[in-house]
């Protein structure tokens, strides 16, 4: 019976699937874990892959190496490239994906990578050789031996499911909660935490009046999500668009008393960016209708996800709000909508490899970190299996900070602010997005997932041949006069496109360029000023960054520091001045304390 390896992933959702492959990949016998092996990659929400800042995460995670972009591909049921209309460091793809579909593609593709290993098992418990994880014991009474151990829980962790005053435990509604677990972690010493999430009805397609409802379709020619998928050309559905009113807001109002959230019934707190709509109709009392986005969840079923009313209301209450909406007046309701509330593990607790700080070799990803999202997940996902790849290998621990990709900004985040809340990425939080862009993930990452052996030497040839395409082309409008004017000149002009160009240059429009070394060589010709300016600014950042602050340092040695400053250092025990200056608590004039004590030490 095989039950030794070199990692273990427990829990099969979007993180897990990341993990146990990009583990495999670099060489690790590798086990994944599941309650259930038949909802590998279940799609729990929403049936979409993407959107603001999401598609970026994405795009990085493909790379790296991963899977999530190439199985949209496969699977995407509508392609959508969001914030045309603004500049390119907002623009973000998001696809509709065929819920099945996705979720066998990414099953098949786990099942047969190499040295990667399923089991169907819920984990109970750690197993430690003092302060380091050496194992697992599973519900089965087997003990699993690992050399690193990567929990990817989502809402698993002493999950429960809330419809009105019906309460039943579950990490999803009809399957199996880890009741254990976060007990093991307790014991060890971790602080553990609650937070809540919840998901709308799902809706028969066949019983939607779509002939009052606003279609929304698809891009004509959509751009892939991976770098290897030379094109798109799946056949696309539309979604539809309808909205509450205030009938539908009258129904919630003389309900809430049967209401979960506000009975006092759900304890947590629930992501604040994706609200039930019982608390937005609450918080948002002057607002007489919310949009709602009717997506199918597949080719081969009528099944509709009603984006935009999730809720946790009684069932007869669900049946009442969905009847009053345009379109929906005779829906049949297949599945109710539901919240959850689930034990996670607040991440200042992690190092920014998303190690432990507690338990050596015993890394965490996804919901278990506080954060919402499958791209949120799959991202941590991917790192933890390098990380753990790489402990294991006795190498140093692969790290992106906040000026290389978005990935970076959502870690960096997590482990030096924490939350209190289920975290979603957004553009706005990144300082760097006009570097960090959809387009670019590929410029900016491969070279990791290619150092890392993720990305085929096929693939990074690709990716040579395309930079010295760009570098090329940027050099030539440089020196092509045309008139007093350079090409470069020309371009940088808000009404001129490269496509503009051709009619100029001759020798320029006889080359065969892709769409995408086009875009490039636009960009960066357009936004030069601005992108300068952010390299500056990176510059300094480094500087800050590569202030490395020792592990030992006591900070009770620096009578200087504020009391709460000592506190937060304490807690979070930065690696660099850098992410010492975003810790919550922490002000200026203790960095320039800390920097001081520091120089005084010559531990810089």
């Amino acid at each position: 019976m095989h039950t030794e390896f070199d990692v273990i992933v427990v829990g099969a959702g979007h993180a897990g699937c990341e993990a146990a492959l990009a583990a495999a990949r670099m060489g690790m016998n590798t086990a994944l874990l599941s309650i259930n092996l038949d909802t590998i990659a279940q799609m729990s929400c929403n049936p979409a892959i993407g959107g603001l800042a999401k598609g970026q995460l994405v795009r990085e995670i493909d790379a790296l190496g991963g899977e999530m972009a190439k199985v949209t591909d496969e699977t995407g049921i509508q392609f959508r490239m969001l914030n045309t209309k603004k500049g390119p460091a907002v623009h973000s793809p998001r696809a509709q994906a065929d819920k099945k579909a996705y979720q066998a593609s990414m099953k098949k593709r786990v099942e047969s990578q190499d040295n990667l290993f399923l089991r169907q098992e819920i984990a109970d418990d750690l197993i430690l050789d003092k302060k380091k994880v050496v194992g697992i014991v599973g519900q089965s009474g087997l003990s699993y031996k690992a050399k690193a151990v990567i929990l990817t829980t989502g809402t698993f962790l002493k999950g429960l499911i809330h419809i009105g005053e019906f309460i039943t435990s579950g990490g999803r509604i009809g399957e199996l909660s880890s009741e254990k677990l976060s007990d093991s972690l307790r014991r060890v010493g971790f602080e553990v935490g609650r937070l809540k999430t919840g998901t709308p009805p799902r809706l028969n397609g066949r019983t939607i009046n779509y002939s009052v409802l606003m279609p929304q379709y698809g891009d004509e020619h959509p751009t892939p999500f991976s770098f290897s998928t030379e094109k798109t050309d799946r056949s696309q559905v539309p979604c539809y668009i309808t909205y509450t009113n205030p009938d539908t807001h009258k129904i919630i109002i003389a309900n809430l008393s049967r209401a979960p959230l506000y009975t006092g019934q759900i304890k947590s707190v629930g992501p604040r960016y994706c609200p039930s709509l019982e608390d937005k109709i609450v918080r948002f009392a002057g607002k007489d209708q919310h949009q709602v986005f009717l997506e199918p969840e597949g080719l081969n079923t009528l099944e509709v996800y009603s984006n935009g009313i999730s809720t946790s209301m009684p069932h007869d209450i669900q049946e009442a709000i969905v009847h009053s909406i345009a379109g929906l007046e005779s829906a049949e309701v297949v599945r109710y909508g539901y919240a959850i509330e689930y034990d996670f593990v607040p991440p200042t607790q992690l190092r920014p490899s998303l190690e432990t700080k507690l338990v050596e070799n015993l890394f965490h990803a996804g919901q278990i970190n506080g954060t919402s999202g499958y791209e949120e997940a799959a991202a941590q996902g991917i790192m933890a299996g390098i990380n753990a790849a790489l402990k294991i290998q006795g190498k140093d621990p692969f790290i992106l900070d906040r000026s290389e990709a978005y990935i970076g900004v959502l870690i960096d985040d997590l482990v030096t602010k924490g939350t209190q809340e289920p975290y979603r990425m957004f553009t706005s939080r990144a300082e760097y997005r006009l570097l960090l862009r959809q387009d670019n993930a590929d410029r900016r990452l491969m070279k990791y997932g290619y150092r890392y052996g993720l990305i085929s030497e096929q693939q990074w040839q690709k990716l040579r041949e395309k930079e010295n395409a760009i570098t090329e082309i940027l050099s030539h409008l440089d020196k092509k006069m045309v008139g007093p004017d350079t090409l470069a000149k020309i371009l940088s002009r808000p009404d001129h496109t490269f496509e503009d160009l051709l009619a100029l240059d001759s020798g320029l429009s006889q080359r065969r360029l892709s769409k995408e070394i086009k875009e490039q060589v636009e960009i960066e010709v357009k936004y030069k000023g601005y992108i300068d300016r952010q390299h500056d600014q990176i510059e300094k950042f480094k500087k800050m960054e590569d202030y490395k602050i020792p592990a030992w340092l006591d900070y009770q040695d620096i009578p200087e520091l504020r009391k709460e400053a000592r506190q937060k250092l304490f807690q979070i025990r930065p690696v660099s001045l850098a992410q010492a200056s975003r810790i919550s608590g922490v002000s200026p004039a203790d960095i320039s304390i800390l920097m001081i004590h520091l120089a005084g030490k010559g531990k810089r």
